[in-house]
């Protein structure tokens, strides 16, 4: 009999760590390989493990609740394999590849991409050997914090390292030009600046009070930091879409007995927005400091309402390629599994331009917030038949046409009002245009 241990894996571009939420199989079970053992929570997903060789479970080293960083072990298994087989010890698996600072490597990319840079610049470690992560190292720029402050700062993370708690203390008392405020009897210098200073909140006796969940508050810091990082502008276009509807209720029979898939109007809207991208590949882009990515791919996200009411997105990876049947069977399948908390987690990274279908909901319009580190957004509002007036060879009439706002927000540190206006415009051109002949 042989033992191996199995580790918390990679789940995902930037994320570092997992927390165990539940062992689905206890200590002396039989598992098979692929089999899922265990629930962890991550910033970005909650997604079960599957247990990576066949065997028994022998020892449970991570408790439920833990957080675990990417490739620290979490279990022993016993499989039927010899000692000294394929399966690399520890060790060696340290020397071929050490899955945290590979983890930190691409989170480092991916803050570096959704922060502003302020001229600050901070090592990964110091002159003095002391380690800086690379949240603690992003907070440092967006502060302006210099790496001799945060050699100030006592770390209460393994080895002395400083945590993202501790630069955050060390913000909430730090006086301009670096130097910590001390304690005051003052109540006007002690309150934080005016900009940063949240209004009370006044709660009585009937009041409930209802604390966010995990998700919930990822949503909160992610939508704050968007605001913080992108000024926000916002274009609106109102398309008639007549014939969309009319031929979506042509061939929406026929499709669903072909195909087994209810053909709504997302997948429609996602590919005329796919269209307009080729035509404008510069809203496929994102901003590296003073650099901007021109991204190859175009990765579709599509925010999706949870019955909690928390909001996901997942992704459609390389949507040009897919054909409109494609498309709409990735929507109905991402949505359904969205819906169930079966996502994967590489299906939540990657996106390069999000949709929010805000009509679902009965709005006509709405003005999104930016993915970081996206550049755009787009809101899809709610069909709605309208008088219009309609231009015929015998002149201008009244028609009932089904109309649509389409509300394109957009990063206007690179894309001004002439492109934002222009690539909204012209996915309006997409529908107003639809074949009505077109086959499926």
């Amino acid at each position: 009999m042989a033992t191996v241990e199995m580790v918390m894996p990679k789940m995902g571009e930037s994320v570092m760590e997992g927390t165990v939420l539940a062992w689905l199989k206890n200590v002396g079970d039989t598992i098979e390989e692929d089999e899922s053992i265990l629930e962890v929570a991550t910033d970005k997903v909650d997604t079960e493990i599957p247990a990576t060789h066949a065997g028994v479970l022998k020892e449970v080293l991570a408790g439920e609740g833990d957080v675990i960083e990417v490739g620290k072990p979490i279990a022993i298994i016993e499989t039927d394999g010899e000692a000294g087989g394929s399966t690399p010890t520890p060790a060696e698996s340290q020397k071929e590849s050490n899955p945290v600072e590979k983890a930190e490597e691409i989170l480092e990319t991916a803050i570096s991409t959704a922060s502003a840079s302020n001229g600050i610049s901070v090592p990964r470690t110091s002159d003095s050997g002391k380690f800086f992560s690379p949240l603690v190292r992003s907070i440092a720029k967006e502060e302006g914090i210099s790496v001799g402050e945060l050699e100030s700062i006592g770390g209460s993370g393994k080895e002395g390292r400083v945590t993202k708690n501790d630069i955050l203390n060390y913000v909430k008392t730090r006086k301009p030009g670096g130097i910590p405020a001390k304690a005051t009897t003052s109540a006007a210098s002690a309150m934080p600046s005016a900009s940063h200073q949240p209004m009370p909140v006044a709660v009585d006796g009937g009041d409930e009070i209802i604390e966010m969940d995990r998700m919930r508050k990822m949503i909160s810091e992610r939508m704050v930091a968007s605001k913080h990082i992108s000024p926000h502008v916002t274009s609106f276009v109102e398309a008639d879409v007549t014939k969309v509807v009319g031929w979506r209720n042509k061939v929406k029979n026929e499709f669903l007995s072909r195909e087994g898939e209810k053909l709504t109007f997302t997948p429609i809207l996602i590919e005329a927005i796919v269209r307009a991208i080729k035509d404008f590949p510069m809203i496929n882009v994102q901003v590296d400091g003073t650099n901007i990515v021109k991204k190859k791919a175009i990765n579709i996200g599509m925010a999706t309402a949870l019955p909690s009411g928390n909001l996901i997105v997942p992704v459609i990876h390389n949507a040009d390629q897919l054909s409109l049947v494609g498309i709409t069977k990735k929507v109905n399948d991402l949505a359904k599994r969205a819906r169930e908390n079966k996502l994967k987690p590489d299906e939540l990274q990657g996106g390069t331009y999000t949709v929010s279908n805000v009509g679902s909901f009965g709005n006509v319009m709405g003005t999104p917030i930016i993915m970081q580190p996206q550049v755009a957004i787009m809101a899809l509002g709610a069909i709605q038949k309208k008088p219009s007036v309609v231009e015929t060879p015998e002149g201008d009439m009244i028609g009932i046409r089904s109309k649509m706002f389409l509300s394109h927000s957009y990063d206007h540190r690179v894309v001004d009002g002439a492109l934002g206006g222009m690539f909204v415009r012209k996915v309006a051109d997409y529908l107003e245009e639809y074949d009505l002949n077109r086959s499926i």
